[in-house]
């Protein structure tokens, strides 16, 4: 049976996940919008990914809008101990499937109100600002998680799609847990981001783990692949386990297939030599 096999990390200290966990964006409708094609299977996804040891699951409430966080919700324990759930708020949509920054500190108020009701959970586990916005006092956004925190109504705070800069404002006003940026095999722009998540012991959870498909760049990728007798993808896994140890992979999909494969990833070791080519 495939297994997780990829280490533990502590979020926040003491919400204690597996390293590779599941992104919850694909189990939505086209272009994030809506309801999936095939309901039951994006469910059978969610509790397959369970069965294989996966107990960090990542979602927002702009995937559908709320279509992501409500099927989560209605198919998993969300409640259970051994389970952590992500959410994220921040982002707006549209008919246009436009992704809009909305960091105003009511707003996210009351966003959280609403993924809290349709995830079933109280409290989260973890929220996370989903992008600042230009248009809002970054600080006076973060104090609004904060609060949450002190209220009880989140466990943990999180950010995504951060500078090292706007990290460390937040630090100042609350303790943050995650980080969650762009960052793959081929597109390392967040390094400084997570090296600096290293040195506060920070979990960095790269979104689009797997490069959105797109590894031909990659030097040397199909031959380590080879090696393995794996696809470039699980390398691609295999790679960000092995590059930090507050890395928190979080790729998704709406395929069991894919799931298994994505999870098989965590057993790879890659060598000294596959490691330093691919780096």
């Amino acid at each position: 049976m495939v297994e997780n096999q990829s280490g533990t990390f502590d979020i926040g200290g003491d919400l204690t996940v597996k390293r590779l966990g599941f992104g919850a964006m694909r189990i939505t409708g086209e272009d994030i919008i809506g309801e999936p094609d095939d309901v039951e299977n994006a469910r059978a996804v969610l509790k397959r990914a369970v069965e294989l040891g996966v107990d960090f699951i990542d979602t927002a409430d702009s995937y559908g809008p709320g279509v992501s966080e409500r099927l989560i919700g209605e198919t998993l324990d969300t409640e259970r101990d051994d389970l952590v759930v992500a959410t994220k708020g921040g982002l707006l949509r549209n008919t246009e499937a436009d992704w809009l920054p909305h960091g105003d500190p009511d707003y996210l108020r009351n966003a959280q109100l609403c993924s809290r009701d349709r995830l079933r959970m109280d409290p989260l586990d973890l929220y996370q600002y989903h992008r600042p916005d230009p248009d809002t006092d970054f600080e006076e956004s973060v104090h609004a998680l904060a609060e949450m925190k002190d209220e009880g109504l989140v466990r943990h705070v999180g950010l995504s799609n951060v500078s090292v800069e706007q990290l460390d404002r937040a630090r100042d006003i609350v303790d943050i847990a995650t980080v969650q940026n762009q960052y793959n095999v081929a597109n390392r722009d967040a390094e400084a981001v997570l090296e600096a998540c290293e040195n506060y012991g920070v979990g960095f959870i790269p979104w689009f783990p797997l490069a959105a498909g797109s590894l031909d760049d990659v030097a040397g990728i199909d031959e380590v692949a080879a090696n393995h007798d794996a696809t470039p993808h699980q390398i691609a896994l295999a790679w960000l386990l092995r590059h930090s140890d507050v890395t928190l992979p979080i790729p998704g999909t709406a395929s069991l297939d894919h799931l298994e494969q994505n999870v098989a990833a965590s057993a790879i070791e890659l060598t000294a030599e596959e490691y330093e080519q691919l780096t």
